[in-house]
């Protein structure tokens, strides 16, 4: 989202971190105890924050770990503010065997004093626990806070005794946010506020106060009804197919597994309210805990000796693909674990094999170009851009899932690489994606930090419930596969094209969001949005935001474009839909139903 990011500055420097307790996940990990005095994990956690609460693009990343019991009380309730890089998660079987008493919290960030926005508060993560509101004073007393954007999921999160606010409206303003995703977890009220858009998927909530510009709820129990696009809610009372993502347990023995979700199929609802969340469970035993400092040799050998691999907290320089080969395997990262590709290579790499879960990975573009940063399924000649690639290794009721798989080129550092994520297999569900090509940061320019595409899908059968795709320099999303469907899709095209002729193609101006090839017959779409914002140059136009086939099978629900401030998408999809400019900045323009 355009903002005034400021120039990076080191926060003012913290109070040496306390040292984690002994655990087997390394320095970065923090393993909480109910019976710990309260005050001494709140002095952890304060020094945490103080640390990463404005460290945007910092190397530094952490998990915080809470075993099963309570923390907190409402005479000394527990406040955790999340920063960036910080990953925050209970160790129960459900999200009611932790219950912290007091808040969890993302807060604005003041870029300056009269500048406090959510629109950057992005990379980090609340899972598997309960909050029971209580404590702080005043406005901060009203609601747990989560005033995050971009790449921040809320999973498995039990909310309990009071509101739960996706916008800080305690700070000045303006108090802009944009995100989200909320999946498998149960609250009371929701106040969305100013986030603009957002996606809740197998859930169950008290109820939801607004909509700003793409709301979507997806087997949500209590959900608003459906009314795009006044308000703009997009409901749909069961997700075609789901599958949530693995998490870290600590069992009443004292031996830590990581539980694996079982797929469903036209899910509604949480996986946990009423009984254990079906899957299995693999001992830690079974997973080489990596650390950032081993080779990718190292990780491959025991991948292939039939280990699933656990990421510790880090950045790792990754100088050729590390190879997912066995069915079934669990790549698990933790603290916001960070892939950087070294000389070009492909950080990671999943053969055509089914039921491998990625979880909880980012992966950045170094400075020589990749051609891809991450590949599902064989290689096609062209990067990616030929026809539907058929896996034969595939299953339909086992899918491989990516869950909250973020992809980065530039913003921490210079990087380069033609696309960000390629779909190759069949059967793929792709469950909260993040792809930026920074508009902000370190190493960002039309010319400097490169990216086509941020995500192609060659498989067929590939399934997306939260895309997010920006800036790239051509189209954002291309689908070549057939039967893919995404729920909720967000976009900004890119802002520094220099001028119209660097940004245009066969007689159209600029390029759609989201492309589905012309060859496709059967695909779908539900809540979409594409922003247009060319900052370097007001005055170019982008014909659409999105570009599809016109045939019977392909078909596209609740489509709007917005105007951010600068330049013109002419049409939503094709040639309709009227068109978004400086003449209406923020009001979007739609298309409920197309084909």
């Amino acid at each position: 989202m355009p903002s005034a990011a400021p120039a990076q500055q080191s926060p003012a420097s913290p109070p040496a971190l306390p040292q984690p307790v002994q655990n087997p996940f390394g320095p970065n990990v923090y393993v909480f105890d109910p019976g710990m005095p309260v005050a001494q994990i709140q002095a952890t956690v304060d020094s945490i924050a103080a640390q990463q609460v404005d460290d945007e693009m910092g190397i530094k990343r952490y998990s915080l770990l809470f075993k099963p019991g309570t923390y907190g009380t409402p005479a000394e309730p527990l406040i955790v503010q999340v920063g960036y890089s910080t990953e925050v998660a209970g160790l129960g079987a459900s999200p009611t065997d932790v219950t912290i008493n007091g808040h969890v919290d993302v807060y604005n960030r003041c870029l300056t004093a009269d500048n406090c926005i959510a629109l950057n508060n992005f990379w980090r993560s609340l899972s598997n626990l309960t909050i029971n509101v209580t404590g702080l004073e005043g406005c901060r007393s009203s609601a747990n806070f989560w005033a995050a954007s971009q790449a921040s999921p809320m999973r498995r999160v039990n909310i309990t005794g009071g509101n739960l606010s996706l916008m800080d409206y305690c700070t000045a303003g303006p108090q802009y946010a944009s995100g989200g995703f909320i999946a498998d977890s149960k609250t009371g009220a929701i106040i969305n506020g100013s986030q603009q858009q957002y996606l809740v998927r197998d859930s169950s909530i008290g109820n939801w106060s607004n909509g700003v510009w793409n709301q979507v709820f997806s087997g949500v129990n209590g959900a608003p009804a459906d009314s795009f696009p006044t308000p703009p809610y997009t409901t749909l009372p069961n997700t075609p197919i789901s599958r949530e993502k693995p998490y870290l347990t600590l069992d009443a023995g004292g031996q830590y597994k990581v539980f694996v979700p079982a797929v469903r199929q036209n899910s509604a609802g949480t996986t946990w309210e009423n009984g254990p969340t079906a899957g299995r469970s693999i001992p830690l035993a079974d997973f080489y805990i990596a650390t950032p400092g081993d080779s990718v040799q190292t990780i491959n050998s025991q991948l292939a000796r039939g280990k699933n691999l656990l990421l510790t907290p880090g950045v790792y320089d990754v100088d050729r693909s590390i190879e997912v080969k066995r069915a079934n395997t669990v790549v698990l990262g933790l603290g916001m674990t960070t892939l950087t590709a070294v000389n070009g290579a492909v950080p990671l790499t999943v053969a055509d094999v089914p039921g491998v879960d990625i979880a909880a990975v980012t992966v950045d573009a170094g400075e020589v170009n990749s051609p891809a940063l991450m590949r599902l399924g064989k290689a096609i000649p062209g990067e990616g851009s030929g026809p539907a690639n058929s896996a034969v290794h595939s299953d339909p009721a086992n899918p491989t899932t990516l869950h909250d798989v973020f992809f980065r080129i530039g913003g921490p550092h210079v990087g380069k690489a033609s696309v960000s994520l390629e779909v190759n297999s069949d059967n793929v569900l792709l469950d909260h994606i993040w792809a930026w090509r920074a508009d902000h940061g370190n190493g960002v320019g039309w010319t400097t930090n490169t990216g086509r595409n941020g995500v192609i899908v060659n498989g067929n059968n590939v399934t997306a419930t939260g895309l997010f795709v920006e800036h790239y320099t051509e189209y954002n999303v291309v689908w070549n596969g057939e039967n893919g469907k995404t729920i909720f899709f967000q976009n900004e095209l890119p802002y520094d094209a220099p001028n119209q002729a660097a940004w245009q193609h066969d007689g159209i101006l600029g390029w759609a969001g989201y492309k589905v090839a012309d060859s496709v017959k059967s695909h779908e779409l539900w809540g979409g949005g594409s922003y247009v914002y060319n900052n370097v140059d007001p005055t170019i136009h982008a014909s659409r935001g999105f570009e599809v086939p016109v045939t019977p099978g392909v078909k596209l629900h609740s489509l709007l474009t917005v105007n951010l401030g600068a330049g013109t998408l002419d049409h939503v999809v094709n040639d309709t839909g009227a068109p978004v400019s400086t003449d209406a900045v923020g009001v979007p323009s739609y298309v409920a139903d197309f084909g």
